[in-house]
């Protein structure tokens, strides 16, 4: 256990922000897992509106330091890419 003061607050902060963290990248999964499951079923309409709906929560996700600016284009580039193929 931690003696200091500022490092039990430290341990405090980060459980806080692992929390808020799982919470976000869980919510960034499903909007993708939505959007796969669009676009399997084949509907252009409902795979569009579920990447326009997946895009904010992503790029909110790289703001806030859990994804690379990259891996979030790379992965909005290859759905949309997908979508448009339908």
């Amino acid at each position: 256990m931690a003696n200091h003061s500022s490092t039990k607050k430290s341990i405090r902060q980060i459980k806080r922000r692992s929390a808020a963290n799982g919470a976000r990248m869980s919510r960034i999964r499903s909007f993708i897992r939505k959007t796969e499951e669009a676009l399997q079923g084949g509907d252009k309409k409902q795979a569009e509106d579920a990447i326009r709906a997946m895009q904010p929560d992503l790029m909110r996700g790289v703001r806030k330091g859990l994804l690379h600016r990259n891996s979030a284009a790379r992965k909005i580039s290859r759905l949309t890419a997908r979508a448009k193929a339908l």
